[in-house]
């Protein structure tokens, strides 16, 4: 069976998950389908746009290559015609500069949300800053670099995109109850400390590093199993599937 297909006959009670390389993740719940930031342009990558059919959201945290990838998108949009991208609001014009139409956009900013149906199933996604390294705030872009927050049922999933730790982002991201944190490691990005703090400040049941380098995610389980025993973490292999446990 190859990924494409898995993808497509996956139907779980819980979120399943699969980590397509640097950041991005495909996200689904019963038969619905989101992809976060997915760079599918590159040699070597694990899914070919063009024969994306199952995508109802795409998500792209920020304008940088690695997350909104025109080449990507345009191939999945015309493949997924009922699809849309999430994207912040100061991205659109970049976005539609790569040939990526209005009409199939979507536009947000911190605190906003929007909203998914399905065939009587419910997500949600909510944006919040992200700092890269900055905030980077402007009254008319709003914040050009977001985390998303994907919602479905009792479940949430936290992709910060890129980002380091800020004062009162563990505030804003308590109250979604998060069950996966997917956090950037390395470079600029958290270190596995910051990210293991945040975890655990926000109460994450589970903790995912992401868009590290090769050999990075091992300082991080060193750190992990040395420090945080008690913190469940999840360290993904390229095209991996993880169902999110119930409990």
């Amino acid at each position: 069976m190859n990924l494409l297909s898995e993808i497509d006959q996956t139907l779980t009670a819980t979120p399943t998950l699969w980590w397509l390389g640097h950041a991005s993740f495909v996200v689904r719940f019963a038969n619905i389908t989101f992809y976060v930031d997915p760079l599918l342009s590159q040699p070597g990558a694990l899914l070919e746009a063009a024969q994306i059919r199952n995508a109802d959201m795409i998500l792209a945290t920020h304008a940088h290559r690695g997350h909104l990838d025109g080449v990507s998108l345009k191939a999945m949009l015309e493949a997924s015609p009922s699809a849309k991208v999430i994207l912040p609001k100061s991205a659109g014009a970049y976005a539609h500069s790569l040939g990526i139409p209005y009409p199939r956009m979507t536009t947000t900013d911190s605190d906003l949300r929007v909203e998914f149906w399905k065939d009587n199933l419910y997500g949600r996604v909510y944006a919040v800053p992200s700092a890269h390294p900055g905030l980077d705030w402007t009254p008319l872009g709003g914040f050009p670099y977001l985390g998303y927050l994907i919602r479905f049922g009792r479940w949430t999933i936290y992709h910060a995109g890129d980002c380091n730790n800020y004062e009162g982002l563990a505030n804003r991201l308590r109250p979604y109850n998060v069950s996966v944190a997917l956090l950037p490691i390395g470079g600029k990005n958290f270190t596995p400390a910051e990210a293991t703090q945040l975890a655990t400040e926000i109460g994450a049941k589970w903790l995912a590093p992401m868009h590290y380098s090769p050999g990075e995610e091992s300082g991080f389980v060193t750190h992990m199993l040395g420090h945080h025993p008690d913190q469940a973490f999840k360290i993904f292999q390229p095209g991996e599937k993880w169902t999110v446990p119930e409990n």
